[in-house]
């Protein structure tokens, strides 16, 4: 509790301000307990060590360690600040009321305006330790308020009751409109894509050497400055290895004042009735203590299948289910705006379904954004997979994957770029998230517009050394609609982003805004005209080519050098990403990469369709196709 008061009134023991009392005659929360039987003497001793090292309240760590059940901890706080437990059956709270307060607002202050007694209101809360703190902020014109107490659980029940559809609504509409595609123009959209086809066939037809030469350019320029990129980034990360100096340094050693915070993880699932019971036993490897981790399963109404394999998988007190209820949108950022406000933690982060973080991630976590200044906003881990040799498939997007997390997004932080987020292992300050208003809710790859976003607010998102395990991603269709989604929402978001180019330029800078271009409008491009760069390997062969005459053989010199420049680097950087992991033995592979960027070229063209016909359509990746032999076995290897 946050009060003040002599804890020796309780225990020879040095006590956290955590027990500390809200009046100096009233008892401690743990004496009160004791006294009526709700908490044995041995159970408070353990939760006032606890409490000297994390940063919970005190009856939450009574609860989540099963020391105390909800209705005992809260007749011992209703003894502790002399008023009453709220019964929500009998009376249940004023939605007029709740509306003045807001109801996102009661959710994470964990208050619900439960009734009108005479001129008062009386405030039902889970946190009363914070009622004080709170008074002061509360609407005006409702008389003096009354403290109550309640579980949390029931109190987002009663806010559920009357209030869910608002703040379902709300959680499509989080982010500002300017920062938003939801105003997005179809019909906009499907006039330009028109135009261009029109403008391309009459370059054809006018000249089709000509308007083939503009595009071959157009691509070689892409493929140039990708491959530039490329490699910057990853000079930029040997440097800065070179550079680390690694302190293994406990935080006890470090004298470290605070305590642990609670950290909130958000897992959306959706139709996951193979991975729900393995999702369960995986998180619950995490080393942080369970009463400072917020586990949110994050569940759509009308999916109930998830629903009874979680019902069925036994949850721990630290995991719960949220039921996203039904709109007429359903995607994962969506999920995520709705799911943000119960989350407890003052970190938040996000999970996929099929994640297996390494134990002590949430530990290096916490400990990277304790280092940090308030600038830092986002820490992103690192992707790997634990069914690597399923397929060729696998195999590729292993190396893909190792090329991406291991090398040129920690190249890219260093340069100081903006980082397109990837979609999972990943934490937040929860101020500055609520500050952008989560996630665009109809932005298909949120997670990458998102990093663009906390770019432009003046935010930095670094790299940490930790890995999550996910399922890859190796049959054929589903690859291709999984990456035609990533494709679909680069463009949008690039789009979004460059309603006003001189905006953006002005709030990036120059470098940043350049690698903006570079790392949407180019990754578009590259798999747009790639269909362009293959008619070259007309030339070695000996057959007709569009630009057969135009050039000269001292052009296609230049244009090879260019092109096994291109290979060499991706075949180095490929090899260089997956040397210091346990896919070393990939490297074979890496030179049929070649055949693998191709696959992406299909999906782009899907995606670009999907701009005009679909644009908000979440095209799912389903998982738990591997078998969990194979994850078992690529463990056993980790470990040896």
């Amino acid at each position: 509790m946050n009060t003040r008061t002599d804890p020796s009134l309780l225990l020879p023991l040095p006590l956290s301000p955590l027990l500390l009392l809200p009046t100096a005659q009233a008892k401690p929360l743990g004496q009160i307990l004791t006294e009526i039987g709700e908490l044995s003497p041995g159970d408070l001793i353990k939760a006032v060590a606890l409490s000297a090292r994390e940063d919970a309240s005190f009856g939450d760590i009574l609860v989540m360690n099963d020391m105390v059940t909800d209705a005992g901890l809260c007749r011992g706080l209703a003894v502790q600040f002399g008023c009453e437990v709220a019964d929500f059956q009998s009376i249940p709270p004023d939605a007029r009321i709740i509306d003045r307060f807001g109801p996102d607002r009661c959710l994470r202050e964990g208050i619900v305006p439960w009734k009108r007694v005479g001129g008062a209101t009386v405030i039902a809360s889970s946190r009363p330790q914070d009622f004080g703190r709170l008074r002061a902020s509360l609407p005006e014109g409702l008389g003096h308020f009354m403290l109550a107490v309640a579980p949390e659980k029931q109190i987002q029940e009663a806010l559920l009751r009357t209030r869910q559809r608002r703040l379902a609504n709300r959680a499509e509409t989080r982010v500002a409109a300017r920062e938003s595609c939801r105003d997005w123009r179809t019909w906009a959209m499907a006039r330009l894509a028109f135009s261009a086809i029109i403008i391309l066939a009459s370059g054809l037809v006018w000249s089709a050497q000509t308007t083939f030469l503009i595009l071959s350019l157009w691509a070689v320029m892409v493929l140039v400055m990708n491959t530039t990129l490329k490699a910057a980034a990853a000079v930029a990360k040997v440097r800065a290895a070179r550079h680390a100096k690694p302190v293994f340094v406990s935080w006890r050693q470090r004298g470290l004042a605070r305590r642990l915070p609670t950290v909130s993880i958000m897992v959306p699932l959706f139709r996951e009735r193979e991975i729900a019971g393995r999702l369960v036993m995986r998180l619950a490897r995490l080393s942080y203590p369970k009463e400072l981790l917020d586990i949110c399963l994050v569940v759509e109404e009308d999916d109930t299948v998830t629903q009874a394999a979680l019902n069925a998988a036994n949850l721990p007190r630290w995991m719960r289910q949220i039921i996203v209820p039904r709109g007429l949108l359903k995607t994962k950022p969506r999920a995520l705006n709705y799911a943000l406000d119960f989350c407890r933690g003052s970190i938040v982060g996000v999970y996929d379904a099929e994640d297996a973080p390494e134990a002590d991630q949430i530990h290096k976590i916490v400990r990277r954004f304790h280092d940090s200044g308030p600038d830092l906003a986002c820490v992103q881990g690192m992707l790997d997979f634990y069914n690597p040799r399923a397929n060729w498939l696998s195999r590729c997007f292993t190396i893909e994957y190792a090329t991406w997390f291991r090398v040129v997004l920690p190249g890219l932080e260093k340069l100081n770029f903006v980082i397109p987020l990837g979609g999972t292992t990943l934490f937040f300050r929860r101020d500055v998230l609520e500050e952008l208003g989560g996630w665009d809710a109809h932005n298909v790859t949120e997670d990458a517009d998102l990093g663009v976003r906390l770019a432009r607010h003046g935010y930095r998102t670094e790299l940490i050394e930790s890995v999550t395990e996910e399922e890859a991603n190796c049959r054929f269709w589903p690859w291709i609609k999984q990456r035609s989604r990533w494709i679909k929402g680069y463009a949008i978001t690039w789009a979004v982003h460059m309603r006003s180019p001189r905006q953006l330029l002005a709030e990036l800078g120059l470098r940043r805004f350049l690698g903006v271009q570079l790392l949407f409008l180019g990754t578009l491009s590259q798999f747009m005209l790639a269909p362009v760069l293959w008619t070259f390997w007309a030339f070695p062969l000996g057959l007709p080519h569009p630009l057969d005459g135009m050039l000269s053989g001292l052009g296609i010199a230049a244009l090879t050098l260019v092109f096994l420049t291109a290979e060499a680097v991706s075949l180095g950087i490929g090899i260089f990403a997956i040397a210091s992991t346990r896919h070393r033995g990939l490297w074979p592979w890496v030179p049929s990469m070649h055949l693998y960027f191709p696959l992406a070229a299909i999906a782009a063209y899907k995606g670009i369709w999907e701009l005009i016909a679909r644009p908000f359509y979440w095209d799912k990746t389903a998982h738990g196709h591997t078998a969990e032999r194979v994850q078992r076995g690529k463990r056993r290897v980790k470990t040896r």
